[in-house]
């Protein structure tokens, strides 16, 4: 038996990672585990812990300028730019423990103008609302009604909170208002009502306004208090100390102010000489903290003293917007306006002394709200468990690709979680400017990064130490990076680079610039020893160039090793239109790639082992110096020999600029037949796609589409059987592993089985999504061929059933396997065969079956009329067998059943997808992409169509038999014959006579 090649054509997205915070308001639970997040115009809820998306509130058609969750996360409330307010209900969903299932209550209009901030009260049963209208409303969140309106504010409501007033003093208005009582002589039920608002006696809602006024309202008596007027800016932040009896307000002009509420006074004025976003009392209301303009999160004493030691600003991208804190748990989570979100611990403060100062708040996980526009990516670790993103910042993410949640970083708060899949682990922070550029070694522990600060850096990388260093600066471009490349060949096994990675850099590294020219940078090792110093301890080398080359006449836009032991060479691409082959050593250009018509934005060599291919002409084979592939603005990819400098192959698809190549791995000789490999390469555009191209035909295998924007970053994980695959927690390799699941994805043929597991191959676009694809095609081989061996079987049973005239089960297993020819010919049999008296078809074992029809049969059924109908020779049967199933279906089941139907047959497609990890596996996947959309009325019109045009057929052959008739009587009389009377002697009048009673259908 032949080999059958090893060629990729589907692949399914098995994890997609899209943005859960793009700016805006932030809310979290009580318990700190539900984290709800502003997204555009709609609304996310979060599992804190596990990254889990629990819902997802799709919006209004207009971006949310705030929300508020209760604390029990019951009650989600949203506030649009439309002028809306909408309540929505949260509760486990009954059929997932992973999910939420949230309910719209109910949809209101609160203000005349958009509401810019809102706040619930402890208890979860009260919401308050500020416009920018200066209004502050009190709602009440089960019944969806006003309880409180308050004026007076001169400008917008910046700033709400709920809280309640030291009990002595509620005690005593208590005793006031009973005396008063008894004085007036209230009659009972005023006396009833008096009584139950006694609870209200002590809340208090306090409100900032952008002209820098605070007011008190008392929601017992329904009016201010007190107002409060020391601010000169924006109040940005309220909070209250029961412990204290303190008020505690932040505003933009810098200061914070602790207001004692027994005679509303300023207490202290502390002055934080920063804008404040954010500020809330710890520890029972003895400290308090404060974020704002300068991204740091700092802690004071209710004197005023600052308890934190002195701190780097931050960057103006860096500034804290908010700051979440639940009084139950020892963390903050800042927001940031970068739409990064940053846990911090507090257990520091659990040991501050009394004059004592502690550092800054340690970090205990970072989360990207968003990755914004992916310009390129890059596996990087021992095993690839890391992913490194350049994200349109200055600094490069490291983000987990674990399956699985370890072990929590603060064992005392198990409810922060751990490394799960997307979960940010590390930032790189070195650059001064967007990182433009990637590459890591053969390794992972080594990666290099180009940026718009005309600089680069090689980063040290030891997760297991969680060790992330900057190694190495390289300085000297005029003008921006765009490309960079480290060696790609894996050193000899046993030696000691090869069992020590983290002790011995790459050798070299190259780069490219928008100053076109190209420097080879020589890199030296230090001594091993130092590499267990900490990062502070061991300082950066800045390495020289050991060459500069003029390369292009425009920017150079991409750079690639050779991964081949043998070959010494690197590649660029231009926007010049070209590819030059470089000698490693020498930095003399020895080949020039032309035919591109616009800019070249990627160049990839050839893996080693890739077999050579004819170019499209029939000549020029490749040769044993390998190929290169180069993706270009002219929108097409292209194979070039490295022997030749010729084109081999020339893929056209794109629709866009082709921005990202790679070559697929070439997969291990497991077997005994090497010719019968396929060589693959894949391609991402600016059209939003990624294409699989088979190297052999010159056709486009797989497009993969999951991506709205140009997808900029394309990257393949390297195989388990390379050495990089698996090392030691000191970067040691020892034997080759995986930390890939084991799948049956093997197949066999004759004594070879070609083994592995799926590829993965992940992809970051514009769109800020990151999807990893998924190899399925052994699933999908195995399913299909399953299917089709099911088939065959059902098919050699269906042709017993009709050799054996079992109508019943014949007609059910021909409608179930989709065949209309033999159902039609079984139709045929059942009407010319014997007639049963008083069946509708002629047999009534037929008339059980089809009175027991189910939707999708019934509807299929239908479908095989219309199509029967529409041809004459068959419209006697299809005519035959709709009078039958017009006289055993009601009408309404009839109008109803496509409805019923499309929703079953995508119920079954979901339960197929779940079963076979596929898509679309049955005819029910056509119901749910496009085919539900045909109604019964559509069907009902194709069928009268035709039935009229038989019907008017008929009416027109009645006519000739008349005049045919006719004619006859009158040549019969001049011959003096004759004529039979009733016109028997035409053998086809009686046949005319019994088609005018055929069924003729008028609608429904």
């Amino acid at each position: 038996m032949a080999t059958r090649a090893e060629l990729r054509t589907t692949f399914e997205p098995s994890r997609v990672i899209q943005p859960i915070y793009t700016g805006g308001s932030v809310a979290l639970s009580q318990n700190g585990r539900i984290l709800a997040t502003s997204l555009g115009e709609e609304a996310l809820v979060t599992d804190l812990s596990t990254g889990e998306h629990l819902a997802r509130l799709e919006g209004d058609g207009e971006s949310i300028t705030t929300l508020s969750l209760t604390p029990d996360a019951s009650y989600l409330i949203l506030c649009s730019r439309s002028l809306s307010m909408r309540i929505y209900s949260i509760s486990p969903s009954p059929s997932s423990n992973t999910t939420l299932q949230s309910t719209l209550l109910r949809t209101l209009k609160p203000h005349n103008a958009p509401v810019v901030t809102t706040a619930v009260d402890s208890t979860g049963t009260l919401l308050a609302t500020g416009g920018a209208d200066g209004v502050v409303k009190v709602w009440d969140i089960r019944g969806g009604f006003v309880t409180h309106t308050f004026h007076g504010h001169s400008g917008v409501i910046s700033a709400l909170h709920f809280f309640q007033v030291d009990g002595s003093l509620a005690e005593t208005g208590s005793r006031s208002r009973k005396r008063k009582s008894r004085q007036q002589n209230y009659s009972a039920p005023e006396a009833e009502a008096e009584a139950e608002n006694e609870a209200t006696v002590g809340y208090r809602l306090a409100s900032g306004s952008e002209d820098g006024n605070i007011r008190i309202w008392d929601l017992h008596k329904r009016k201010s208090v007190t107002t409060l007027d020391s601010h000169v800016s924006v109040v940005r932040s309220l909070e209250f100390s029961p412990e204290q009896n303190i008020l505690l307000s932040a505003s933009r002009d810098k200061t914070a102010i602790l207001w004692d509420s027994g005679m509303w006074t300023a207490r202290t004025t502390v002055p934080v000489l920063e804008g404040i976003e954010k500020a809330g009392f710890l520890s029972h209301g003895s400290f308090f903290f404060t974020g704002g303009e300068t991204a740091r999160v700092r802690i004071w004493d209710v004197d005023g003293k600052e308890r934190t030691e002195e701190q780097d600003e931050g960057v103006e991208t860096e500034a804290i917007l908010d700051v979440l804190h639940c009084p139950t748990l020892s963390i903050l989570l800042s927001v940031h306006a970068d739409q990064t979100l940053v846990l911090h611990s507090l257990e520091p403060l659990l040991l501050l002394g009394a004059k004592s100062k502690l550092p800054a708040l340690p970090i205990i996980r970072r989360i990207s709200g968003t990755h914004d526009e992916v310009i390129d990516l890059a596996y990087v670790g021992s095993d690839r468990s890391l992913l490194a993103l350049a994200t349109n910042l200055e600094d490069v993410r490291l983000i987990s690709l674990a399956t699985s949640s370890t072990s929590p970083t603060s064992p005392s708060e198990p409810h922060v979680g751990g490394t799960y899949f997307g979960a940010d682990v590390a930032l790189l922070k070195g650059h001064s400017d967007i990182v433009i550029t990637l590459d890591t070694d053969w390794s992972g522990h080594w990666l290099a990064t180009g940026a718009k600060d005309n600089t680069a850096k090689l980063w040290r990388l030891d997760p297991a130490n969680s060790s992330y260093t900057c190694y190495a600066t390289f300085t000297g471009h005029a003008e921006s990076l765009g490309a960079i490349a480290l060696p790609h060949t894996s050193p000899a096994a046993g030696s000691a680079p090869y069992n020590a990675p983290l002790d011995h850099p790459p050798k070299f590294l190259i780069t490219g610039s928008q100053d076109k020219t190209i420097k080879r940078w020589n890199i030296t090792s230090r001594n091993p020893k130092s590499s267990s110093k900490p990062s502070s301890a061991v300082p950066e080398l800045n390495v020289r160039a050991s060459y500069t080359r003029k390369a292009h006449d425009r920017d150079i836009n991409a750079l690639d090793t050779s991964p081949s032991p043998s070959s010494a060479l690197f590649a660029t691409a231009s926007q010049d239109r070209t590819v030059k082959i470089w000698d490693l050593e020498t930095g003399e250009s020895i080949g020039v790639l032309r035919g591109h018509k616009r800019g070249v934005w990627s160049v990839k060599f050839a893996p080693p082992g890739t077999p050579s291919i004819a170019s499209d002409s029939g000549g020029n084979a490749s040769s044993n110096k390998g190929m290169v592939v180069t993706g270009s603005g002219d929108k097409t990819v292209r194979i070039w020999s490295l022997g030749d400098y010729s084109c081999l192959r020339t893929f056209e698809g794109h629709v866009n600029s082709v921005l990202k190549v790679l070559w697929f791995p070439v997969p291990p000789d497991v077997g005994r037949h090497r010719q019968g490999r396929s060589v693959q390469v894949a391609s991402a555009a600016g059209d939003g796609l990624v294409k699989v191209w088979d190297v052999a035909s010159g056709e486009c295998a797989a497009t993969l589409d999951n991506h709205t924007d140009r997808v900029w970053a394309l990257a393949v994980k390297p195989p388990p059987a390379s050495a990089a695959s698996a090392t030691g927690a000191n970067g040691s390799v020892p034997a080759a592993t995986s930390n890939v699941e084991s799948r049956s994805d093997a197949y066999e043929e004759d004594d070879e089985v070609l083994a592995g597991p799926p590829l993965e191959l992940v992809s970051g676009s514009a769109d800020s999504t990151l999807t990893f694809w998924t190899d399925t095609t052994a699933v999908t081989a195995i399913a299909t061929a399953t299917r089709a061996t099911a088939r065959v079987e059902q098919d050699q049973e269906l042709q017993n059933y009709i050799h054996s005239a079992n109508y019943r089960e014949a007609i059910t297993l021909a409608l179930a396997l989709d065949h209309p020819k033999r159902l039609l010919d079984l139709f045929v049999r059942v009407i010319e065969g014997g007639q049963e008296e008083g069946s509708l078809t002629g047999k009534f074992g037929v008339d059980e079956v089809l009175a027991a029809l189910g939707d999708e049969q019934l509807w299929r059924l239908l479908n095989r009329i219309r199509d029967w109908n529409a041809n004459r020779r068959t419209s006697g049967v299809a005519q035959h067998i709709l009078n039958a199933l017009l006289r055993l279906y009601p009408q309404e089941r009839l109008i109803n059943l496509r409805r019923r139907r499309a929703r079953a047959a995508i119920s079954e497609t979901e339960e197929l997808e779940a079963d076979m990890g596929v898509l679309a596996l049955s005819d029910g996947g056509d119901a749910k992409r496009g085919g539900a959309k045909e109604s019964m009325k559509d069907l009902v019109d194709g069928l009268k169509a035709y039935t009229e045009r038989h019907y008017a057929r008929l009416e027109k052959m009645s006519e000739e038999r008349a005049v045919l008739v006719w004619t006859l009587q009158q040549m019969d009389e001049v011959g003096g014959g004759e004529v039979d009377g009733d016109g028997t002697s035409l053998d086809g009048v009686g046949e005319l006579r019994r088609g005018e009673d055929l069924l003729m259908l008028n609608g429904v």
